[in-house]
């Protein structure tokens, strides 16, 4: 038998090329691993190495290997089942933001290594739907996809992973977000009682994961001895802050308008462009409050009017090395100093705020007094009250442009969603550091740390 045909070798000129093209990449890696290590000065032997911190996504120092955030962006939150969104499928939310991306700051589609969108009420956490928006806003295939399902904090997760890709080394660029459409997906549809283990019910914590999430805010309220009125308090300011901020235009640079159809309840449909949140409420009072049956326990503090709204929203976060978004060109508007992520009690689900902010702010190297503005998830107001009492946050940091009680959280959608709302707010105020955090189902708590740099 003759021998398969070779294909003809490459011209000189062009081995040459790929051989440095091969060298530069792995000089770039032997470059990345040797600033994970430092020569101590001034040591007995001279030689000794000290590990450097590797724990945060970007050193207290700006460096071209920082994670940066490019773009952040997201649609408007909708009602959930009477709202703008009630009959726009997670694609059709998520699709007009991949477009938004590629607009505004002029990136390669090509060049974006990976795509992970947050889901969490969606079969499969919408691994194919994500794929398929990302084709309905004019992506190529070229850029890869994955779901991400870690509760509440799916989009701030999201985010994380690719940030955690880009300071490894396994990509340049990537998009973290999420979408939930809680029209049209229940949060009962997630869990089938008859299809779970029986070893669960004799297990403490297990069968505490399957707790009504109302009724862990009635054991934070409870245990932390959080009253009614103090939760009502909050809810009032969250709707207060809410709409002074869309009266001023601070949401207008974070949303992008979406045109959609609505049907009315004869199935007539009609286009609508949804351009602003519709949660916020004119003329929230505590004697309007204090008019709410609790909804979880007769003599409970947990109502409609002090836990979040369900909704429907999407979001998006372009990220990448400060060294490929400065040879791409591509704008820098913060850069992403440390994520955490810890657990808790699943009976006391909503203070994982309490403890993963302080988690992110150590390996961030800061303190809680050197944070500008905390973006905490309203899930309730008794467990927002009880993580921002018990890390003596003040309350003009807080959340300034309202919160999930009075905008709304879409689950999947969120963690993103409020990166989007942190960063116009640091440059408004000329600040610089932020935390976004939130409780997460089943007993866990997430955090981020981000530095402005607009």
């Amino acid at each position: 038998r003759s021998a398969p045909a070779r294909a003809p070798p490459a011209p000189p000129r062009a081995r040459a090329r790929c051989l440095c093209e091969v060298a530069a990449g792995a000089m770039d890696r032997v470059q990345r691993i040797a600033r994970h290590v430092q020569g101590s000065v001034g040591s007995k032997d001279g030689a000794a190495l000290l590990p450097e911190p590797t724990a945060a996504m970007s050193g207290a120092s700006p460096s071209d290997d920082d994670v940066v955030v490019c773009c952040a962006v997201r649609t408007a939150i909708g009602k959930a089942g009477k709202g703008s969104f009630k009959d726009t499928p997670p694609e059709d939310m998520l699709a007009p933001l991949f477009k938004a991306v590629v607009d505004r700051t002029k990136v390669d589609p090509k060049k974006i290594g990976d795509v992970q969108i947050g889901n969490v009420l969606q079969p499969t956490a919408g691994a194919a739907t994500s794929r398929m928006a990302m084709f309905l806003g004019g992506l190529p295939y070229d850029p890869p996809c994955s779901a991400v399902n870690r509760q509440c904090s799916s989009g701030l997760q999201a985010v994380a992973n690719i940030a955690a890709a880009i300071r490894s080394g396994v990509i340049d660029v990537g998009i973290g977000g999420g979408v939930e459409s809680m029209s049209m997906y229940s949060m009962a549809s997630g869990v089938d009682p008859k299809k779970l283990s029986k070893e669960i019910g004799s297990n403490d914590l297990a069968a505490a994961c399957l707790m009504p999430m109302g009724i862990t805010s009635e054991n934070v309220a409870a245990k932390y001895q959080i009253p009614r009125q103090k939760q009502d308090q909050l809810a009032v300011d969250s709707h207060a802050k809410a709409l002074a901020a869309q009266k001023q235009g601070l949401f207008d640079s974070e949303i992008v308008p979406v045109t959609t159809t609505l049907k009315d309840k004869e199935g007539n449909a009609t286009t609508v462009t949804v351009a602003a949140d519709e949660g916020p409420r004119e003329g929230t009072t505590l004697e309007g409050l204090g008019k709410l049956k609790a909804s979880f326990k007769a003599d409970g503090s947990t109502h409609a009017g002090n836990a979040s709204q369900i909704s429907d929203g999407a979001s998006l976060v372009l990220m990448a090395r400060r060294s490929a978004a400065k040879s791409m060109g591509l704008p820098i508007l913060a850069r992403m100093r440390s994520f955490a992520v810890v657990g808790v009690d699943p009976t006391l689900m909503g203070i994982g705020p309490a403890y993963a902010i302080p988690a992110a702010l150590e390996k961030a190297q800061v303190g809680i007094n050197d944070i500008d503005v905390f973006e905490i998830n309203e899930a309730f107001a008794s467990q927002a009250t009880m993580s921002v009492e018990h890390l003596k946050i003040p309350m003009n940091k807080v959340n300034p442009k309202g919160g999930a009680i009075a905008l709304g959280h879409p689950l999947g959608c969120t963690g993103s969603r409020q990166i989007a709302t942190l960063l116009p707010e640091l440059k408004r105020q000329g600040k610089k550091l932020g935390v976004v955090s939130m409780c997460i189902g089943t007993g866990m708590g997430a955090a981020g740390v981000f530095e402005s740099e607009q």
